[in-house]
């Protein structure tokens, strides 16, 4: 039903009735029409901020994906650069110290690497910081593992010249990796016996009695008897200033001055002397003074099996001698 409206004229004391004008029909329609078009848009807005559509939704799917992706080889990287760098601390520090080579420099090792250049074309794409910290670190990993390989291939030549003293310095693990435990690392330990902290010159190999220990090098037996707190116990001397100890054994199987290749078995794991049972006391020393002997195994271990000797030996704290 149509609204009719009327005007009240004084002159005429009636009411008129009101006939509406194009201009204020134009007028009312144009209203009409401007309110629909903002509540239009306000439904369109709240539906778009509110549901996705089915493509948003794939999107943010895969986007969710990928994330955890490159997590996963953000992690897988980060582990490859920590046995990098144990293996570029090995390189210097004893390779080619055994070798009497000059460390590399840092600048050997990453030459190239300051050129930000290839990382501009990185910089317009979407996540442009995530893609080109990972892009970097990836290219460190290839610069390090590029220098190592050249590395590697100098101490080779090196070596094919020095294959004697190669033979004769500790490079093999004195228990199969397969029949023990670490027990206790290199470095400052509470004693087990007398309480006070005192420095452990060797690492512990905790294993069963009458487990197999082999000589680490070639060398001559200059001690096979009891020998104090380390009970039973081997020393070899290797020649170019090395001599490995081997302590707490239920048997001697060489006698002194006996010459012993490395590889060879010499003894059996036990607890004689200051022991808190079954174990290997094993040092290598270098101009008498105690070394490390992680730093030793280069022959028989891979670069994933020494990474997690090290975090063992660092976190070992069952002092057993």
């Amino acid at each position: 039903m149509k609204t009719v409206y009327y005007k009240y004229n004084p002159e005429t004391d009636n009411y008129e009735r009101v006939y509406s004008t194009l201009r204020n029909k134009l007028s009312g329609l144009a209203k009409v029409l401007i309110l629909a078009a903002i509540i239009a848009l306000a439904a369109v807005f709240i539906v778009f901020l509110c549901y996705d559509t089915p493509a948003e939704k794939n999107l943010r799917a895969e986007n969710r994906q990928l994330k955890a992706q490159y997590n996963i080889l953000s992690r897988r990287l980060e582990n490859s650069l920590k046995v990098m760098k144990n293996i570029q601390s090995r390189d210097d520090n004893f390779y080619r110290v055994m070798m009497q080579m000059e460390p590399l420099s840092r600048g050997q090792r990453l030459a190239g690497l300051d050129n930000e250049e290839r990382y501009r074309e990185l910089r317009g794409l979407s996540d442009s910081k995530l893609i080109t910290d990972f892009t970097r670190r990836l290219d460190y990993f290839d610069r390090c593992l590029y220098a190592q390989s050249i590395s590697f291939d100098e101490l080779r030549v090196m070596a094919s010249r020095q294959q004697d003293k190669l033979d004769h310095i500790p490079s093999i693990l004195p228990i199969n990796i397969e029949d023990y435990t670490m027990s206790s690392g290199y470095g400052y330990r509470r004693d087990p016996v007398y309480g006070a902290t005192a420095f452990h010159a060797g690492l512990d190999f905790a294993a069963q009695e009458g487990t197999s220990v082999y000589a680490t090098a070639d060398g001559r037996v200059t001690t096979a008897d009891w020998k104090g707190g380390y009970g039973n116990c081997i020393d070899i001397d290797h020649g170019y200033n090395y001599l490995t100890r081997y302590g707490h054994l239920s048997k001697i199987l060489v006698k002194e001055g006996q010459m012993v290749h490395r590889g060879e078995r010499i003894g059996e794991v036990g607890s004689t002397g200051k022991s808190t049972g079954p174990h290997l006391h094993y040092e290598v020393r270098f101009r008498d003074e105690p070394q490390n002997p992680v730093n030793y195994y280069f022959m028989d271990i891979t670069p994933e099996a020494y990474d997690q000797m090290i975090r063992l030996a660092e976190n070992a704290g069952h002092v057993m001698d």
